[in-house]
């Protein structure tokens, strides 16, 4: 049995698959899109350090902005400051995002079932040295590929869910790391998974991200060719 989904909703995530190609390459070129972050900033416990002082000494095309995270040995609240440069040469040497062809079977027919309570699972994150930081997962994503059921979570992000992904792209057509997608429950729990709208992490686009791994529960043991794959620049330019 597989969750394959049908020819209207397959046909209905095309004709939008353009589109939000589009709305990806404006957002990560934004001046506080992802090839826009160029430091960030965790003072030692007791300082403070305010946005002026952040910037004293940067072009006018920087931006100060604040971060929240928990100390990931203590849990107690760290407060840190994002710069964002709207010419970082991240963004004067961007292309594109490299890109799968639209795949009409990775448009994938899943439910969405919630927890009563909200739930904490541990997430690693790229520069935590194999530490976890818990994450909100209000729900389980499950669905049936080719025969082998699946059953998947999602984060809360600020208020949307996601999903982040591996498979075995990752590494080589993809980003290490993995990537993301978004996930929208409907009224009664369907939820259609569109790998095609998988995208790459902020990771990929600048070093100064933490981005959460994908749980061993979300890994893939399939090549996922759908989404996007890496980002490509100019001259040579790597953001790493």
């Amino acid at each position: 049995m597989s969750s394959r989904a049908s020819a209207a909703t397959i046909e209905a995530a095309r004709a939008g698959w353009e589109a939000w190609r589009a709305e990806r390459l404006a957002a990560v070129r934004a001046p506080l899109g992802n090839l826009a972050l160029v430091e960030t900033l965790w003072p030692a416990p007791g300082e403070e350090v305010s946005l002026e002082e952040a910037l004293a000494g940067r072009p006018p095309s920087v931006t100060a902005t604040r971060i929240e995270r928990t100390h990931i040995a203590t849990g107690e609240p760290e407060h840190g400051i994002r710069l964002w440069d709207a010419e970082s040469p991240a963004i004067r040497h961007f292309e594109t995002i490299d890109v799968f062809p639209f795949a009409p079977e990775w448009v994938i027919e899943a439910v969405f079932t919630p927890v009563s309570d909200t739930r904490l699972l541990p997430f690693e994150h790229l520069k935590d040295a194999g530490g976890t930081r818990d994450h909100a997962v209000p729900g389980d994503i499950t669905f049936t590929l080719d025969g082998t059921p699946y059953n998947l979570a999602a984060f809360d992000d600020e208020g949307t869910l996601l999903l982040v992904l591996g498979d075995r792209t990752n590494g080589s057509a993809t980003y290490g790391g993995g990537r993301f997608v978004t996930v929208e429950p409907e009224p009664g729990g369907r939820v259609v998974l569109d790998f095609n709208r998988a995208f790459a992490p902020p990771c990929a686009f600048s070093p100064f991200y933490n981005c959460p791994l994908p749980p061993t529960r979300n890994r893939l043991d399939v090549p996922v060719e759908a989404g996007e794959k890496l980002p490509v620049f100019r001259d040579g330019f790597l953001p790493h």
